[in-house]
């Protein structure tokens, strides 16, 4: 068994190997091809057998793995695992070349719930995706920065005196921006006359004007293809800074996209140190894309996704599926049944300097394990029953556990649990380790709590803790 600090280690090269989520699968994929897993394209017929190590990708975004369990899924049902590939950041536009002042900038969209302050002064770099035309058609090329090609300069104190008492207040669209070089020819009137808040480049011709655009030419250079060949991107910026171990003991982590990769890297683990675990039940593990803005894409939680995969793999292990019998959509239903789902995100830990923002007997602390997370108005999808057996399986692998509740006065929010549960009718709990800085470009855990979690779900995925069916 790795020590915690092994876990801790490997999850922070996870980490940096996955700036995007499109990164964070090509990562996964990598990791699970080594331990014998060959990939299934949902547009081809599937032949499964027992044993079986298989995953599938959607959008190149979402991923699917699974290890055929040894009885039909109608009868032993699914051990599932479930956690989300994408962070909160900062997204170019289609279209995001803009000059102001003499300096060629990035237009961006804000990516879900972001600390906007915490991506000021940083060096950051661009990743993602990129549809290229080549005489082949369309082709997908993933593209990551290796040094800073940008930063959001902060506006110097001497200029907004107040913003120490007042407090620092961003406007998405005109302070966000991030400065990517001096512009090549700046205009006569910008040393005259103050500079426009917009000025975005480009043609309003409707064809994407990538050929002149000096960011995407420096990306294609990069590449390799010419800038006309680029017919469309997905690209976000993220902090170039390394992940890393920190504090007196290196009792800390501080790393970027914590939230929700360190799931996605528990998850994984657990999977693969479980593969040659014999269990009569499928084990499968899903990491989607686009929890932060919502799930509804059909890479997301609220997708037919995992209930698309489900409805493929119960024939797949069903004997009656042999016979001929036709009665799939029942043993689709009996394999529900008798599935059970942990929806791993991350929790919130209590904060020394406010310590207020928390229910004081609902406090996760750093380091003392997986949180389970329980809302009465069902923001998370925990009950009584998928709350006592996530504490049997801490129970089997040794593993402290915490348990989170928000105060009454202060809104919860949610994740993948309460989707998946409501759209498959599956018993599904939601966990997640304790964290500090969420939604942070760089955001704050405990070294000793990756191995906690992966140990929890390493034993789920074994079998240990009991059985969950009825």
């Amino acid at each position: 068994m790795p020590d915690s600090l092994e876990t801790t280690r490997d999850l922070l090269a996870f980490i940096d190997a996955s700036p995007t989520p499109f990164h964070a699968v090509r990562t996964a994929i990598e990791r699970l091809e080594r331990a014998g897993f060959s990939p299934l394209r949902e547009s081809e017929p599937w032949v499964l057998s027992s044993g079986d190590r298989r995953y599938v990708v959607r959008n190149d975004s979402s991923l699917a793995a699974f290890i055929v369990g040894s009885a039909p899924a109608s009868e032993s049902g699914f051990a599932m695992i479930g956690a989300h590939t994408d962070s909160p950041n900062l997204r170019l536009k289609p279209i995001a070349d803009v000059e102001r002042c003499g300096y060629a900038q990035a237009s961006i969209e804000v990516y879900g719930g972001v600390l906007l302050n915490s991506w000021l002064d940083r060096d950051l770099g661009l990743a993602g995706r990129i549809v290229v035309h080549t005489a082949r058609g369309a082709e997908t090329r993933l593209y990551r920065s290796a040094r800073p090609l940008a930063r959001i300069p902060q506006l110097a104190i001497h200029l907004d005196r107040e913003v120490n008492e007042r407090g620092l207040i961003l406007n998405k669209e005109l302070h966000l921006s991030p400065v990517l070089s001096l512009a090549v020819a700046p205009s006569a009137a910008t040393a005259s006359e103050p500079c426009p808040p917009g000025g975005a480049t480009g043609s309003a011709t409707g064809v994407p004007p990538f050929a002149g655009s000096p960011l995407l030419t420096f990306v294609a250079n990069e590449l390799g293809v010419r800038p006309d060949e680029i017919a469309a991107h997905e690209l976000m910026f993220f902090d170039l800074a390394p992940s890393t171990l920190s504090g007196l003991n290196d009792e800390f982590i501080h790393a970027p996209r914590l939230d929700n990769l360190a799931s996605c890297h528990a998850a994984l683990g657990a999977l693969l140190r479980s593969a040659d675990t014999p269990l009569d039940a499928t084990r499968a593990i899903v990491l989607y894309d686009n929890e932060e803005i919502g799930s509804a894409t059909l890479q997301g939680a609220s997708g037919p996704f995992l209930e698309e995969l489900i409805a493929r793999l119960v024939p797949a292990t069903s004997a009656a599926a042999e016979r001929g019998d036709n009665r799939t959509g029942e043993s689709i239903a009996r394999a529900r049944a008798r599935s059970f789902f942990i929806s791993a995100d991350m929790a919130h830990a209590i904060h020394p300097n406010y310590s207020d923002r928390h229910e004081p007997r609902h406090a996760p602390r750093i380091n003392d394990g997986p949180v389970i997370k329980v809302n009465a108005n069902a923001r998370y999808a925990t009950d009584a029953e998928t709350s006592a057996h996530f504490q049997l399986i801490c129970r089997a692998a040794e593993v402290p556990v915490q348990r989170f509740a928000m105060r009454a006065d202060i809104p919860c929010g949610s994740t993948i649990g309460p989707l998946v549960s409501t759209r498959l009718g599956i018993k599904t709990v939601d966990v997640g380790n304790p964290m500090l800085s969420m939604h942070s470009i760089r955001e704050m855990a405990g070294s000793l709590d990756p191995e906690y979690m992966t140990r929890a779900l390493t034993a789920f995925f074994r079998g240990e803790g009991g059985v969950w069916m009825k």
